[in-house]
C-alpha cells in the first residue's frame, strides 16, 4: 500500500491546523464583535456572506491558475494577505470599512485554502484517498473544537486585540510549516485558457452548494441561538469537534472500501436529522444530541463529498477541481448567512434551522438522482482499466 503520512503531508496538515484555529476563532466572537460596534444580526449575516463571495469571486481564477504555475505562491501570498487582515480588524470602527476588509479576508482565504487543499489532494494516493482527505480533514476538526473556546476565552478574559494579534501568530506558523512541505505538480499540458470551472463535477458541486447553505447558518448563528436558550456555544462546537474526530477516519476507510455513496446518502440523512433536531431544542440536551448528529453527518459527507470530487476529475485539473467544490461551498455558506439572517430575524431561529433542514435535504436529493449514477460510472471505468492493464 502506498505511503500516506509522509513529511509534507504531516507538515501541511498541521499548518491547516493552525490556520483553522485563526479562522475558527472568530466564529463565535465575530457575530459579538460586529454588534459592540453596532451591527444587527441581518449585518452579522451579511458580514459571513460578504467574506464568502469574495472567496467566491477569487476561487475559479485560483483554481485554474493552480494548475498553470502550481500551488505555492498562491499559498504564500494567500496566507500573507490573511495574517494583514487578520491584524486589521483591530482598527475597525464601524460596519462599512469592516465589510470592505471582509472582502480582502476573503480573498486571501480563498488563495491559501484553495491552494493548500489542492497541495495535499497531490500528496495523497489514489487509493488511500477517502482515508487521506478524512485525516487531512481532521486538522480543520481540531481546529473547529479548539478554536471557538480558545476564541471566546481570549475575547472574554483579555481583548479582541489580542484576539486579533494571535491569530496573526498563528498564520504565521502555518506559514512556516507549510513552507517546509515538498508540493508535487503535475502542469496543465498545452497553451489552452485558463479554465474556471470543471464540468465534470458540475452535479456534485450544485449539490454541494445546498449542504453549504445549512452549514452558513450553523456558522453564523449557532453561537447566537446557544446564546438566547442560555447554552455555551463552545459546548456545540466541542462536542460537534470530538465526534468528527471519531467519525472520520472510519467514514474515510468506509468510502475508499465501498465507493463514496455508501458513506454519502446516510450521513445527509443524519445531517438532515440533526438540523430538525436543533430546529426544537430549548436548552442543553437538544444542542448536544444536534451536535452529536451533525459530526457524524456532515462530517462524514464532507470529506467523501470532496473525495468524490477529485475521482470525477482529470489528474490534471485537481485545482480547478478543487476550486469548483469550494466555490460552491463558498457560495452556499455566503448567500446562506445572508438569506438565514433575514429569516431569523424575520421568523427566528426554529424556522431558520428548519429551512437549514430543508436545503440539506435537497443536497440529498441531488446527489442520488445525479452524483450518484456518475461515481458508479467512475469506478467501473477505472475497473475496466486495471484490467486491460493487468491483462497486457
Amino acid at each position: 500500500m502506498e505511503r500516506l503520512w509522509t513529511k509534507s503531508f504531516v507538515l501541511m496538515t498541521i499548518g491547516m491546523l493552525f490556520l483553522f484555529i485563526a479562522f475558527y476563532s472568530l466564529l463565535p466572537t465575530f457575530p459579538q464583535f460586529i454588534k459592540q460596534i453596532g451591527g444587527k444580526e441581518s449585518q452579522v449575516g451579511l458580514a459571513t456572506g460578504v467574506f464568502m463571495l469574495s472567496a467566491v469571486i477569487f476561487r475559479p481564477v485560483v483554481g485554474g491558475l493552480l494548475d498553470r504555475v502550481g500551488r505555492r505562491p498562491f499559498m504564500i501570498w494567500g496566507l500573507l494577505i490573511f495574517a494583514v487582515a487578520m491584524y486589521m480588524y483591530d482598527w475597525v470602527g464601524g460596519i462599512i470599512v469592516l465589510l470592505g476588509l471582509r472582502i480582502l479576508h476573503g480573498m486571501s482565504w480563498a488563495f491559501s485554502t484553495t491552494a493548500m487543499i489542492t497541495a495535499a489532494t497531490d500528496m495523497i494516493p489514489a487509493a488511500r484517498r477517502g482515508e487521506g482527505m478524512g485525516w487531512f480533514g481532521m486538522a480543520m476538526t481540531l481546529a473547529m473544537a479548539i478554536g471557538p473556546m480558545y476564541g471566546l476565552w481570549v475575547a472574554e478574559n483579555l481583548s479582541y486585540h489580542t484576539l486579533f494579534l494571535l491569530a496573526v501568530g498563528l498564520t504565521a506558523v502555518s506559514l512556516l510549516l507549510t513552507l517546509g512541505a515538498k508540493m508535487p505538480f503535475q502542469p496543465q499540458t498545452g497553451t489552452r485558457k485558463i479554465e474556471l470551472f470543471e464540468r465534470s463535477v458540475l452535479s456534485i458541486t450544485i449539490a454541494v452548494f445546498f449542504l453549504s447553505i445549512a452549514y452558513g447558518g450553523i456558522t453564523a448563528f449557532v453561537a447566537l441561538f446557544a446564546n438566547s436558550i442560555g447554552v455555551n456555544s463552545g459546548v456545540f462546537f466541542l462536542v460537534y469537534a470530538a465526534t468528527l474526530v471519531l467519525i472520520r477516519p472510519l467514514a474515510g476507510k468506509l468510502a475508499d472500501r465501498h465507493g463514496e455513496s455508501y458513506v454519502i446518502v446516510p450521513s445527509l440523512v443524519i445531517a438532515v436529522a440533526a438540523l430538525l433536531v436543533l430546529s426544537v431544542a430549548t436548552g442543553l440536551a437538544g444542542v448536544l444530541v444536534s451536535a452529536v448528529l451533525y459530526g457524524i453527518g456532515f462530517g462524514s459527507a464532507q470529506p467523501a463529498l470532496q473525495a468524490a470530487t477529485i475521482n470525477l476529475a482529470r489528474p490534471d485539473r485537481k485545482g480547478v477541481a478543487n476550486a469548483s467544490l469550494l466555490t460552491a461551498t463558498d457560495l452556499g455558506i455566503g448567500l446562506g448567512a445572508i438569506i438565514l439572517g433575514w429569516v431569523s430575524e424575520l421568523a427566528g431561529y426554529q424556522a431558520m434551522f428548519i429551512a437549514c433542514a430543508l436545503s440539506s435535504g435537497i443536497c440529498l436529493l441531488l446527489f442520488v438522482i445525479f452524483v450518484k449514477r456518475l461515481l458508479k460510472n467512475k469506478a467501473e471505468q477505472n475497473r475496466e482499466q486495471l484490467a486491460q492493464g493487468s491483462s497486457s
